[in-house]
């Protein structure tokens, strides 16, 4: 074992988009790719359960953040494996709780979380839209890592490793990370990784990345987008530009709120949002969100004659998840004592010093651009109505991009005030 703990940083960058796969694969490997997207649903809703305690607008990719996480995953061990399965959801032998399918060994994990990587990419360069995810590793020059590690996030993630020196070039190390960063996002995403975040004990970057832009199936047309009014929950009014159309999508109502499927072209993703009826009424049906319930509420969307407004808007959201995953039950991933990710070196000396997140979404008449990035680091240190129903988004609601092949939940966002 080292003396020393090393840090370790891992990136993600998401964009989401649209997208078509060819190909068979078998039924079994079908099966536990499932059972991956449904563990990373499960994360996604409980993480939001978190975030969603902070003010104002919220937008943010689980997709990037487990699929960063779970490259950090696959150099856990120990108990620092056990609480990463439980708090990501990931269906191995390692966690505690799993779907009712059988929890699977850490290579059929692994490999099934990358066929869900590989059919986004592979689906996007058939559709009529714009799809890409990306992994890449950043490791310190001369700093040896285990070549099954290496040769699992290349084989499974496509993520090579490319040696920068943290030591003796911080800087530039940090400035060549967040350019890979830009480039995959097509620059939505800059300067992930502020001045401070890498120094000269970092030692691993890991790096995810996805892009999206896709446009509506049925695109909202410019001339019909209206200033008006937008209430937002303390009852005060703003102007907004609400987009305007009648047309048929798939649909539902409950007794307190309304959901509307948006697709993109070729039906490969979809928005979805959920309007609570009350213009106050969002934090009360935020707190009883659960994928359970969504997916009825999925199953319940039927195809009708929907009157639709929604607002234009763009926003972006950073956040640093280190004490949001530890208050998850994440403790050991970051603690110089605790943490074992032997799995990456061969000795305990690495552990996790920070996860940082940032998403950018923009929704037009044409369609929607969403990107985002988290990044992990780790450090050397000593330590059905009757009537033509109104869908009318003009109070604060929540909306997430999902793609609807595999069921990933890619990006989750709420919109309490479109000015901002």
């Amino acid at each position: 074992m080292r003396a020393n703990k090393c840090a370790f940083t891992v990136a993600v960058v998401v964009v989401t988009a649209v997208g078509c796969f060819g190909g068979e694969q078998r039924k079994a490997d079908s099966e536990l790719d499932k059972v991956v997207v449904q563990g990373n649903n499960e994360f996604a809703l409980a993480l939001f359960a978190r975030l969603r305690e902070n003010q104002g607008n919220l937008f943010f990719s689980p997709y990037s953040i487990s699929t960063a996480l779970a490259m950090t995953y696959a150099g856990a061990r120990g108990q620092t494996e056990t609480q990463m399965a439980k708090v990501l959801h990931f269906p191995t032998l390692a966690g505690e709780k799993v779907p009712p399918e059988p929890a699977m060994q850490e290579g059929q994990f692994h490999s099934a979380f990358g066929v869900v990587v590989k059919d986004l990419n592979q689906r996007a360069k058939k559709g009529n839209y714009e799809l890409a995810v990306a992994n890449a590793l950043w490791g310190q020059k001369g700093y040896k890592l285990l070549n099954d590690f290496l040769r699992l996030i290349e084989t499974e993630y496509g993520g090579r490793l490319t040696e920068v020196d943290f030591v003796t070039a911080t800087e530039s190390a940090r400035k060549t990370i967040n350019a890979w960063v830009e480039e995959k996002t097509k620059d939505k995403i800059k300067e992930l990784l502020k001045p401070g975040v890498l120094d000269a004990m970092t030692r691993l970057v890991l790096t995810n990345a996805i892009y999206f832009k896709g446009n509506w199936a049925r695109q909202f047309k410019k001339d019909r987008t209206k200033q008006s009014p937008f209430t937002l929950a303390s009852g005060e009014k703003v102007d907004a530009p609400m987009m305007n159309q009648t047309g048929e999508f798939r649909y539902m109502e409950a007794g307190d709120f309304q959901a509307l499927e948006l697709p993109y072209v070729d039906n490969e993703l979809s928005m979805i949002i959920l309007l609570p009826k009350e213009t106050d009424a969002l934090p009360k049906f935020e707190k009883t969100l659960n994928l359970e319930d969504f997916s009825q509420w999925l199953d319940r969307l039927h195809r009708r004659e929907v009157i639709v407004s929604v607002p234009k808007f763009k926003m972006t959201s950073q956040f640093s998840l280190a004490s949001v995953l530890t208050s998850m039950g994440m403790a050991d991933a970051f603690s110089a004592r605790a943490a074992d990710f032997s799995g990456i070196t061969g000795g305990r000396d690495l552990f996790i010093s920070a996860v940082i997140h940032k998403a950018y979404v923009d929704v037009n008449e044409e369609g929607t651009e969403a990107a985002a990035a988290t990044g992990v680091t780790m450090r050397l240190t000593s330590v059905g109505p009757t009537q033509t129903p109104v869908f009318r988004a003009d109070h604060p609601f929540l909306f997430l991009i999902r793609d609807n092949h595999s069921g990933s939940i890619l990006f989750i966002g709420r919109l309490m005030n479109p000015q901002v």
